[in-house]
């Protein structure tokens, strides 16, 4: 019999720490194979991204994206991922969609953060008030526990709205004043054009980026990632596919081997001296959705 796992229900057993230490034992197992597809009808997407890890399993992440939704009050998101067992190809489980993509992307910045933000971070900046900033603030609650941090939106109004519904949480005006202030940098934003800038940055700081996701979006400048210490999930995902990496890399701002490891080099995916600046571009990837939704899977049955 199939499980099937929905989104509040699924949250239950499941916690920051122990995500992250899966998704670095899933970069001990064979590299995964990986591949992405879309089906259009008119603005309408549907969007399959696969990923087989040996010793893991098959997962699946099926999405459809129908921007005329919102208009009739309905999401214009709505998916699952189905889960297959790694030994027969059995289908193991349906999970949401929804509790994967959460779980996976706040998951995959903290994971960097542990290897290379500095341990007595103490002020953490978010950028972007939406959902996945909510989530990054409970992700690096876990792991930075006493401290204090910061919102910074486009909209202050969504801002407030954010600090509203998280206590302790302070709303920044200035983003250059916020980004100087802070220990991590943490930005989950839409952006096409750079938003935070390399002259901001501190020494010791970590800088995480999540928002962007195609070739034509970017969140930091040139400077920032010259000045930084650059680390990404996935070579395979990252370099050549999104602005953030391919449009420095294509004009020269920055070499290949300045990117200089990924969660399958953990050996030097670490921050070396207190005082330099790391940056992590967190590009996703089918491969930690596998990861993600057995970890789930397990947690379920566990439970």
């Amino acid at each position: 019999m199939t499980t099937i796992i929905p989104f509040d229900k699924g949250q239950e057993n499941l916690d920051w720490l122990g995500l992250t230490d899966a998704i670095e034992a899933g970069h001990k197992l064979p590299k995964a194979e990986i591949s992405d597809s879309f089906l259009y009808r008119g603005k309408d997407t549907l969007l399959q991204r696969q990923a087989w890890i040996d010793g893991l399993g098959i997962a699946v992440k099926s999405a459809t994206v129908f921007p005329g939704n919102p208009a009739q009050n309905v999401p214009m998101i709505h998916g699952a991922v189905t889960l297959f067992d790694d030994t027969h190809g059995i289908l193991s489980a349906l999970i949401d969609f929804h509790l994967v993509t959460k779980w996976k992307t706040a998951g995959d910045s903290l994971l960097a953060a542990r290897k290379l933000a500095r341990p007595d971070s103490r002020n953490i900046l978010i950028v972007g008030a939406g959902t996945v900033g909510r989530n990054l603030h409970a992700a690096y609650s876990t792991v930075f526990p006493d401290a204090t941090f910061v919102v910074w939106n486009r909209t202050r109004a969504n801002a407030e709205k954010m600090a509203q519904e998280i206590e302790g949480l302070v709303v920044a005006d200035d983003l250059e004043a916020a980004v100087r202030q802070a220990d991590i940098v943490t930005s989950a934003t839409m952006s096409t054009e750079p938003t935070l800038r390399g002259a901001w940055l501190q020494p010791g700081q970590h800088i995480d980026l999540i928002g962007a996701y195609r070739p034509d979006m970017r969140e930091a400048d040139d400077v920032a990632l010259q000045r930084s210490r650059v680390f990404v999930d996935s070579f395979a995902t990252t370099i050549n596919h999104i602005g953030e990496l391919k449009k420095p890399l294509e004009s020269g701002a920055i070499s290949r081997d300045h990117v200089l490891a990924d969660y399958y080099d953990m050996g030097n995916f670490q921050r070396t001296s207190d005082d330099e600046i790391t940056l992590f571009k967190n590009g996703g990837g089918a491969h930690l959705d596998l990861m993600t939704s057995r970890f789930i899977l397990d947690r379920w049955q566990g439970a």
